[in-house]
C-alpha cells in the first residue's frame, strides 16, 4: 500500500502555464488551470505504474505564510497572476470532486502539509511518494519509506539515490539551502556560497554550526575558502534564519486518519455536476474508477 502526496500549488501552476489552448467557464471566467489540475490528478488515479491506493494534496492558499512575518521578502502572492489567484478555491473544489483529500493550507504552507503527512503515515504504508521536483521536499526523504516523484521527468528519489545527486544526507537539505538562496521562495543565501562548495561544505559537515570558523580546520578545501569562512563568521544568523525559512514543518494539525485518505473511486454524480459548471463535458467519460 502506497500513500501518495500531492503538491496541488506546483500541479495548479503547471496547469496554468501549460502551453495548450486555455479554457473559460460558461460565465466567461479563465479555468484553465482548474481544468488542468483535475486533467492531471486523473491521470494520476490511472497510472497502473503510480496504482495509487490512498492519497492526499495539499495547496497554499494564499501563498503567503508565517514564514512572511520572519523574512518580509519570502514569497506571498504578490506577483501571482490574478487569473491563476482567482482559481485557489475552484481548484480545491474540483480535486474534491475527484473524490480526493485536500489540504488547504493557510498559515503553513503546502510543503509543510507534505511533510506532515509524510511523517505522519511514513511507518503505516509500504511507501510515502511525494509528487513534485520541489528541491525543499528532499528534506522528507528517508531510506526507501518516503520517496521524491518527478512526474514530468518519470524521476524517483530515493535516500541513497540523493545522496549520490547532492553529495549529503536528506536531513541537511535545508542547510544547504540556508547558504545557496532559494529564488523560488525569496531568500539568497550567502555571497560566494555555490552549489558545489556548499555540497562540499555540507557533506562533510551536515549542520551550518558544524562548520569551523578557521577554515585552516576544514576537511576540505573549496575555492575561496578564506572568503567563505569569514563570510560565513559574518552572516551567520542570516544563514540561521534562512535555515529556518527553509526547514519544514511537519507538525501541521491536519487531523486526518490513513482511512481519510483512502481513494474510493471518484463520485459520479458530483463529478457531473461537476463538469456541467465548468463546460468540460468531455471529461465525464474520462473516469475509470467509479464510487460504489
Amino acid at each position: 500500500m502506497r500513500l501518495h502526496l500531492v503538491d496541488g500549488t506546483y500541479e495548479l501552476y503547471r496547469a496554468h502555464f501549460a502551453p495548450r489552448p486555455g479554457h473559460s467557464d460558461p460565465s466567461g471566467k479563465d479555468a484553465k488551470a482548474t481544468v488542468g489540475i483535475v486533467e492531471s490528478m486523473l491521470a494520476l488515479l490511472h497510472d497502473a505504474d503510480e496504482a495509487v491506493t490512498h492519497i492526499a494534496i495539499a495547496f497554499d492558499n494564499p501563498i503567503r505564510s508565517f514564514r512572511n512575518d520572519l523574512f518580509l521578502p519570502y514569497k506571498s502572492d504578490e506577483g501571482v497572476p490574478p487569473e491563476l489567484r482567482s482559481q485557489f478555491d475552484a481548484a480545491e473544489d474540483a480535486v474534491r470532486a475527484i473524490g480526493i483529500t485536500v489540504w488547504s493550507m493557510r498559515e503553513w504552507e503546502a510543503d509543510d502539509g507534505l511533510a506532515t503527512g509524510a511523517r505522519m503515515f511514513r511507518d503505516q504504508v509500504e511507501q510515502v511518494r511525494i509528487l513534485t521536483p520541489d528541491k525543499d521536499l528532499g528534506q522528507c526523504i528517508q531510506d526507501d519509506r518516503v520517496v521524491q516523484v518527478d512526474r514530468r521527468q518519470r524521476k524517483v528519489t530515493n535516500e541513497s539515490a540523493f545522496r549520490v545527486e547532492r553529495g549529503f544526507g536528506p536531513e541537511s537539505m535545508a542547510d544547504f539551502l540556508a547558504l545557496t538562496g532559494d529564488s523560488a521562495d525569496g531568500f539568497p543565501g550567502l555571497p560566494g556560497f555555490g552549489k558545489k562548495t556548499t555540497s562540499m561544505l555540507i557533506g562533510a559537515y551536515e549542520r551550518i554550526e558544524q562548520i569551523p570558523a578557521n577554515p585552516a580546520e576544514w576537511k576540505v578545501m573549496p575555492r575561496g575558502a578564506l572568503q567563505l569562512a569569514a563570510t560565513l563568521v559574518e552572516h551567520r544568523d542570516d544563514a540561521l534564519l534562512y535555515r529556518k525559512l527553509a526547514t519544514l514543518v511537519d507538525t501541521v494539525p491536519l487531523e486526518r486518519s490513513l482511512n481519510d485518505l483512502e481513494f474510493h473511486g471518484v463520485p459520479r454524480a458530483r463529478f457531473e455536476r461537476w463538469c456541467d459548471e465548468l463546460g468540460v463535458q468531455r471529461l465525464k467519460t474520462v473516469p475509470k474508477r467509479w464510487q460504489g
